[in-house]
């Protein structure tokens, strides 16, 4: 099955590398022929890879059913390792946690992208699972339930929403996920393929979810993707169900299952969740943190207060002395490192109400600086005082939660896409009005549906109108 656009397509500089132009790119709106040339290039690279995916569809029930029985015999063993007295596997710190959720911010913000192409199909009930996945991505239009509504949250709370300045390498599979999507019709078998390893339970799932509870740090989107993904009935089951849809009854099957694979390899580029973990330095993270913030700080101190000879802005005004910056701040006893926060003086001016700093570091920055300065030098464990899980934190808060007071929903097609008990309304305004009208001006469903469609992209699908756009189409589709 030969891509013949890719034959009319003109050469262009774009290889694999250029994950973060092609992810902005991409994502600022649809380029068939970028996106080829991307995932091309992912290919390339790719193809040298190990792959365990069977060679034919009877045999992956069985080679899924066994990938989920081998991670649950992992887990099993962690959980008993972590009960008999074994330290958490992943997050040393609270500072770490957070520095993952960031890491991999550009994945998880464009979550389900690999299959908005295929919204075009939804005439063809072949292509009735890809879909069902991808609205399922978006929660249905449910806000609490669209996964990139929700992981935009996560950030958000934690000061974690500044993640455009990593490294190139952190972007390579949201780029993919977006090349796929605006190469649908050229690129099906790799998108498939992709799609089947996606959406495989992990290891690394299970683990991040339990150890970001211990740490205080909701975990649901994490183990919503566990419910999600299972074997059973969810997305790894559907996957499978997919291909099976989809593969060339007449056509070269083998051919097609040979693209499968390749786009199943394309899972295994880029950084992975494990990799993005132990990327981690706490040191060279707050230095660069700090070094960030001088460019706006080098003016802002008065003269009085001198460190090592040297005023603040003197010292701010080189990024590059960060380092020695803060082992001037240790020597005079501004840090106390090893010990408690609330031990340094230096801390005493970030944290508290009357702080002079309140305000000038995010939830993030905080915690890396707290654990910095309560790690020893020598690298040893740091003296982190215990935090209370997320499940005990939101046990205390339940008795607080008011019921969300309940608007009328307006009248009109839109109305019946909105069953009464769901709870929308309050984004509903002139856009909703707006849509509505546009909608009944349509003269056909197809047409409709192309309007809805253009709704639920990747970057707008997360809006109050691409929302209310998926509850629609979902409705309709049915």
């Amino acid at each position: 099955m030969p891509n013949t656009a890719l034959a009319q397509r003109p050469e262009t500089a774009v290889d694999s590398s250029d994950a973060k132009a092609v992810y902005q790119a991409l994502y600022n709106g649809a380029d068939p022929a970028l996106a080829a040339t991307y995932l091309e290039a992912c290919l390339d690279e790719a193809a040298a890879l190990p792959c365990d995916l069977p060679a034919t569809v009877d045999e992956m029930a069985a080679w899924i059913a066994r990938h989920t029985d081998d991670v649950g015999s992992e887990y099993r063993a962690y959980l008993a390792a972590r009960k008999n007295g074994a330290p958490r596997r992943y997050f040393r710190t609270r500072s770490q946690a957070l520095f993952f959720l960031k890491a991999v911010a550009p994945t998880k913000l464009v979550d389900g992208a690999w299959l908005y192409g295929v919204l075009g199909r939804w005439q063809d009930p072949d292509y009735q699972p890809l879909i069902r996945i991808y609205l399922e991505e978006l929660g249905n239009g449910v806000p609490d339930k669209n996964h990139v509504t929700i992981y935009r949250k996560l950030l958000e709370q934690h000061g974690c929403e500044h993640w455009n300045g990593l490294p190139e390498r952190y972007f390579v599979h949201g780029a993919i996920q977006l090349a796929l999507a605006a190469g649908a019709d050229d690129f099906l078998p790799e998108l498939v393929g992709y799609n089947l390893g996606y959406e495989q339970l992990p290891l690394h799932l299970l683990i991040t979810s339990y150890e970001l509870n211990e740490l205080g740090i909701d975990p649901y989107y994490f183990t919503l993707h566990v419910t999600v993904d299972n074997a059973d009935t969810g997305h790894a089951h559907t996957a499978l169900e997919a291909l099976k849809r989809v593969v060339p009854r007449v056509g070269d099957s083998a051919a097609f299952l040979r693209r499968v694979a390749a786009g199943f390899r394309m899972n295994d580029l880029g950084v992975g969740t494990v990799e993005s973990i132990a990327s981690f330095d706490l040191e060279r993270e707050t230095v660069a943190m700090l070094a960030s913030k001088a460019a706006v700080g080098r003016n802002m101190h008065s003269d009085y207060c001198r460190v090592g000879g040297r005023t603040v802005n003197d010292w701010l005004a080189d990024p590059a002395g960060i380092p020695q910056f803060l082992v001037k701040l240790e020597e005079q006893g501004w840090i106390r490192r090893g010990e408690p926060a609330e031990n340094s003086r230096f801390w005493k001016l970030i944290q508290g109400e009357r702080a002079e700093m309140f305000g000038v570091f995010s939830p993030y920055e905080q915690q890396l600086l707290e654990d910095w300065i309560v790690t020893p030098r020598d690298g040893s464990e740091p003296a982190i005082a215990r935090v209370p899980s997320h499940r005990a934190l939101r046990r205390s808060l339940d008795t607080f939660d008011a019921a969300p007071a309940r608007k009328a929903a307006p009248r009109g097609l839109i109305r019946h896409a909105f069953p009464p008990d769901e709870h929308a309304w309050e984004t509903i305004g002139c856009e909703l009005r707006l849509l509505e009208a546009q909608l009944a001006a349509t003269s056909s469903k197809d047409e409709a549906m192309a309007l809805l469609i253009g709704l639920m992209s990747p970057d707008q699908h997360h809006t109050s109108a691409g929302l209310m756009a998926t509850r629609v189409f979902n409705r309709l589709y049915q």
